[in-house]
């Protein structure tokens, strides 16, 4: 049976398959389908420094091979967060990443700091990506500078790894990502969501009472599929691909692009076991094609790949 291990950014995953922030709850709402622990990792929805009511309704609306959010963080803030949500992940036997976000730089470092050496949090994911927020969000991963304010504003209050969580919605996604590692990002999760918009022909109006919104789904695979080859080519860290992941193929996509481990979201929407199956399916192809280990196929598609790839995790 191949290795699904891999470590990287100081996280240990038994195997490279994790959940996408904001689509698995604070993983309680999955744990009645199967057991959190055959999961890589689990990636929180979005924590900010004081709760949040999120958007008004209706927030989500399906569109051709996705769909479109307009969610806006709604999360019970950071102290309830470690006071009510995390003792459950605790005991759930996986890495837990926090995914974090602030209507300002100076919010950013909080949350961050709230959460160092806090038990049970593995590793924090910056959200400079969100575009369902008037500030912070998206608002500030469109600018190197800002990117990098934001990035080192949690190094700063944190010893936790941190992962920055990038934008699609930008001319040229590479140099936000070395503003990111410069700041202090041990790693780089991609892509966010792309704005959308979806109008009602009857109404005569938006959907979403916003107006945009965030379309995820097999629809921008191939936007996400990019992304990961461009940054994995230009700076040096680990970098965690998602957008649009429903089977193992998709999967290998963004690990031979240059992906040390990959994100799924949307499929829980359709499958709610679509982590795990996806974890099984990357097996079966590594027998059938006779890998011995996942890390072996990081970057392989990519041939000016120059980021980190995964460490071995020991056998014991």
């Amino acid at each position: 049976m191949a290795d699904l291990g891999v470590a990287f950014a100081g996280l240990t995953l038994r195997n490279p398959v994790m959940t996408a922030s904001g689509t698995f709850g604070y993983g309680r709402e999955y744990g009645e389908f199967f057991a959190l622990g055959r999961l890589g990792a689990v990636v929180t929805k979005g924590i900010t420094l004081e709760p949040r009511a999120g958007n008004p309704g209706p927030r989500v609306v399906e569109t051709p091979a996705g769909m479109l959010n307009s969610i806006g963080l709604e999360n019970p803030g950071v102290d309830r967060f470690v006071e009510k949500e995390l003792p459950a992940l605790r005991l759930a036997g996986v890495p837990v990443i926090v995914n974090v976000s602030g209507h300002t730089v100076g919010e950013y470092g909080e949350v961050a700091a709230r959460l160092d050496g806090v038990e049970g949090v593995a590793a924090l994911e910056i959200n400079v990506s969100c575009p369902n927020v008037d500030q912070g969000g998206m608002a500030f991963g469109v600018d190197p500078t800002t990117v990098a304010a934001v990035v080192g504003g949690c190094r700063r209050r944190t010893r936790l790894p941190l992962i920055t969580k990038l934008t699609p919605n930008v001319t040229d996604i590479t140099a936000i990502a070395r503003a990111a590692v410069d700041a202090g990002s041990d790693a780089l999760s991609l892509i966010n969501t792309l704005v959308g918009m979806v109008i009602d022909p009857v109404a005569r109006k938006p959907v979403l009472p916003r107006g945009i919104g965030g379309l995820s789904g097999p629809a921008v695979r191939p936007v996400a599929v990019r992304a990961v080859h461009e940054v994995a080519a230009a700076v040096d860290r680990p970098i965690i691909g998602l957008g649009g992941v429903a089977t193992a193929e998709d999967a290998l996509q963004f690990i031979m692009a240059g992906a040390s481990a990959v994100a799924v979201g949307t499929a829980f929407f359709v499958d709610p076991l679509a982590a795990v199956a996806i974890a099984d399916g990357l097996s079966a192809w590594c027998d059938r094609y006779q890998v011995g280990w996942i890390g072996e196929l990081v970057g392989v598609a990519n041939p000016a790949f120059r980021g980190r790839r995964p460490g071995r995790v020991p056998v014991c």
